[in-house]
């Protein structure tokens, strides 16, 4: 089991010691061409976690491979990379370009759910088949709980080519200024993350293994030692840290400390058992 972060998370580059206590990178979704993302303001606080509506901002595709993922395999992690797009070939491409430097790279993620773009993308199972085609890197595809099965996308990306789930991005939301009562952010709503994703989170994963059995990046909401312990137990390989690392950086060091004496053989998929009902006493 490895502790990951989740996408747009955390800048390695910025703080690469904070990186450093991860088992792997996972870099913000890089895109063909160079984008801005929304306007600002684009993150607000709620009292059940975070909005953020960033937009897919990043460097683009030449830039990315020319100036910041040299930078970034000198840190010494594997590194996970993170690509969307907005039609199957763009996608597709960018894998094949990362094909060419796959001793740098450990796995690719496809951000097939992004709330805050949009244009609209090809199927989720048409863009892994065509990124499969193009690489041999092993394949995560991102997928949203929004979705009434997610399970059902589980099967069909899998069948794809998928190699393994990441489970799940944010979902829509929108938070309004308590006195104007207009949106917080400029785009109005925006993807909701932390503590209350959490239930949503554990109910996608244990869907999607219990699905497909792939490999699983279980996140949303994880912040605790138990977090972890939850996902494991749901079907997750790997667990990723989001909106905890912005209150603490230093969260995935605590909880690896904590979760020294765990034993994660006995806890993995242990939510999928067959249990007798519990009998209260009257």
């Amino acid at each position: 089991m490895s502790l990951l972060n989740a996408s747009g998370c955390l800048d390695a580059l910025v703080a690469p010691e904070v990186a450093k206590t991860l088992d792997g990178f996972v870099t913000k979704t890089i895109t063909p061409l160079p984008r801005e993302g929304n306007a600002p303001p684009r993150i607000a606080e709620t009292a059940h976690g975070m909005l953020n509506a960033i937009g897919l901002a990043n460097p683009g595709r030449e830039r990315f491979l020319a100036d910041h993922l040299p930078r970034m395999r000198e840190l010494g992690l594997p590194l996970w990379i993170s690509v969307g797009g907005f039609c199957a070939s763009d996608y597709a491409e960018t894998c094949a370009a990362l094909s060419d430097v796959q001793g740098e790279v450990e796995a690719i993620e496809l951000n097939l759910s992004c709330p805050n773009v949009d244009e609209a993308a090809d199927s989720a199972a048409e863009i892994v088949a065509a990124c499969r085609t193009a690489t041999s890197l092993p394949l995560f595809a991102k997928l949203s709980a929004a979705h009434p099965d997610v399970g059902e996308v589980a099967r069909a990306v899998a069948h794809a080519g998928a190699d393994g789930l990441s489970l799940v991005n944010t979902l829509r939301g929108l938070q309004l200024d308590r006195v104007t009562h207009a949106p917080m952010l400029a785009r109005g709503s925006g993807g909701l993350s932390g503590p209350s994703l959490k239930p949503v989170a554990l109910h996608a994963v244990h869907a999607c293994y219990a699905a497909t059995h792939l490999p699983i990046v279980g996140m949303g909401g994880v912040a605790s030692a138990q977090d972890v312990i939850d996902m494991v137990a749901c079907g997750a390989a790997h667990v990723a840290f989001g909106t905890a690392l912005f209150a603490d950086p230093y969260a995935v060091k605590r909880v690896r400390e904590e979760l020294a004496v765990v034993s994660f053989d006995d806890i993995f998929a242990s939510a999928h058992a067959v249990t007798k009902p519990r009998v209260f006493a009257a």
